[in-house]
Order: structure tokens, then sequence, then C-alpha cells
């Protein structure tokens, strides 16, 4: 059975629609705490931020993005999304491609110990 939702060192996620070739999520980071930088090898992403502010860093590019704005994150890019402010963020993760398994996840750096 697939994993409908997770909780992380760093916040929660919660898979709310999912068919072959697209996976969508409702993803929480806590206030002060980041993901690891990752990539994937068989996947694209793009995150709509709903509740929040966020930083993210995407390739060599740095965003800060509010609630209603958007990034696209393309297959094999690294990329992270840490909350730096003092409230939850909350963003919507459309994950689309072949394969859309957890373990399609490299770490490049992690706050976790996790690589």
């Amino acid at each position: 059975m697939k994993e409908l939702s997770d909780a992380r060192p760093w916040g929660k996620w919660v898979i709310l629609d999912q068919a072959p070739g697209y996976k969508v999520k409702r993803i929480e980071i806590l206030p002060g705490r980041r993901v690891s930088l990752q990539k994937h090898r068989r996947r694209s992403e793009r995150w709509t931020i709903v509740q929040g502010a966020a930083l993210v860093i995407c390739g060599k590019q740095t965003m800060r993005l509010k609630a209603g704005q958007s990034c696209a994150i393309a297959r094999g890019c690294p990329h992270r999304i840490a909350n730096r402010g003092r409230s939850k963020l909350v963003f919507i993760e459309v994950q689309t491609g072949g394969y859309l398994g957890e373990d399609d996840i490299v770490r490049l750096e992690d706050d976790y110990g996790r690589i």
C-alpha cells in the first residue's frame, strides 16, 4: 500500500490526488525549517504557495514566493524550499512524470542526516 501522508523532521505532507502520470500533495514546512537540497531523475514539480512565505532555490536561482505565487522545477534540477517565517508554510506540489515514487529523491544536502 502506498503512503498517503508522512511526518518529516521539517513538517509533513499528505497526498490529495494521484493517478498515472501525476501526484498532488499538500506540504507543510515548520517555521525555521527546510527540506533537503534535492533533485529527481524521473519527475518534474510545480509548487504553489498557499500560506506563508517561502525561500526557494531552483538551480542557480533563488526566489522569495508568497501566497498565490508558484514556480516550476524541471526534472534533474537541484531544488530546496525553506520557511524563514514564524508561521507554518503551506504549498501544493504537483508532480508529473513516468515515475512518482518517494525513492526518486536524490539528496545533495540535508539538515537531518539523511544522506
